[in-house]
């Protein structure tokens, strides 16, 4: 897991989701009658070394089974570590499609594809009225899939796309990039970074540069709870998408985001939801299979639907998701409210968005 370097926000929160689902899975007798131990090692946010963890992990610590690590393109390097040694890997944190088109067999999605993720944010765009919109995304993985979802989605929508660019990784000043984004006055604006530190320094030099749009979305990142506390007021009636919410009325989340509060002291973020659902999966999956055997695990987790804390839950044959989906929500007065769809939506929203000005 990510517990420094670039991901290590979100590698912690990922850590709290397995340790809490270890506590609760033995607290109800294991798995199989066994009680189950985390051996979780820090990759550092970094391919390389993650690959190394893993082949460490299975030929010499020869640990019964693996889950995920954080992000997309860890879990793309060390999918070929776990294909080779035969070990199913439920990976609960990486959603970019391209991962599941390399013929593997032992990889199982949890979420739904990042490159639908910008889908709630264009159809309100779309239903008010808006007509262009601009992208600007990090040079990775992730960040590409959902710039390129982004823009597939505006065209099926009618929305003009003014400026589209990808921005090398380690920027530190966008302030000149977004200049050149308000000269083509957009009406929606799309960030796409993976990097956390990126996402607020361009959101707080929007703020510097006077570039003001209708609506603003922050993917992946802006439904962090970090994000609104680093930019406090100026988080609000920015959009995120997330893959999960604390309020969506889904099987054992209330009790889930109770248990994570008293454990933690505070709120869960996506990434503990996604590891807690990870786990689930693959204790429900051993149970159906009466057997912790990865082809016999496999099996079990291409048959199974069911309902996680995330929501909806089915693979096909390439262990890609074909049933969940995610929400959108708006930072509304410091609070994240779910804007999108209408059938779990808790509230409207707010729009259009004030200039800088006025907030």
């Amino acid at each position: 897991m990510a517990l420094t370097g670039k991901y290590s926000l979100q590698g912690g929160y990922g850590r709290e989701g397995y340790q809490l689902c270890e506590k609760h899975v033995n607290a109800g007798g294991g798995v199989l009658g066994r009680p189950i131990q985390f051996v979780i090692q820090d990759d550092a946010s970094d391919e390389k070394t993650a690959v190394r963890v893993y082949e460490k992990l299975i030929t010499e610590d020869r640990v019964d089974a693996v889950l995920g690590p954080y992000s997309s393109p860890i879990t793309d390097a060390v999918a070929d570590v776990t294909e080779k040694h035969r070990k199913v890997m439920i990976a609960p944190m990486a959603g970019t499609t391209s991962l599941w088109e390399k013929g593997r067999k032992y990889l199982i999605m949890v979420i739904s594809p990042v490159e639908l993720t910008p889908e709630g944010f264009i159809d309100l765009a779309a239903r008010f009225g808006l007509k262009t919109i601009a992208m600007l995304n990090e040079d990775g993985l992730v960040a590409k899939a959902a710039a390129k979802g982004a823009g597939e989605l505006a065209k099926k929508k009618n929305l003009d796309v003014v400026f589209s660019e990808t921005y090398p990784k380690g920027t530190k000043d966008f302030s000149d990039i977004l200049k050149r984004i308000k000269a083509a006055r957009p009406d929606a604006f799309v960030i796409a970074a993976q990097v956390f530190d990126d996402l607020i320094t361009m959101t707080r030099q929007m703020k510097d540069v006077d570039f003001n749009v209708k609506m603003l979305s922050s993917l992946p990142y802006g439904g962090l709870p970090d994000y609104q506390k680093r930019l406090e007021k100026a988080a609000d009636f920015i959009y995120s998408a997330t893959f999960w919410e604390p309020s969506l009325p889904y099987p054992g989340n209330r009790e889930f985001v109770a248990a994570y509060q008293k454990e933690f002291n505070r709120p869960p973020a996506l990434q503990t939801a996604n590891a807690y659902a990870g786990c689930q999966l693959f204790v429900e999956a051993a149970r159906r299979a009466g057997s912790i055997d990865a082809d016999k695990v496999r099996e079990a987790l291409l048959k199974l639907r069911t309902k996680t804390i995330l929501g909806d839950f089915a693979v096909d044959e390439r262990g890609f998701q074909i049933a969940h989906k995610a929400v959108t929500t708006q930072w509304q007065d410091g609070k994240q409210v779910i804007v999108w769809p209408d059938e779990v939506a808790t509230g409207k929203p707010k729009f259009p968005t004030p200039p800088w000005t006025a907030r």
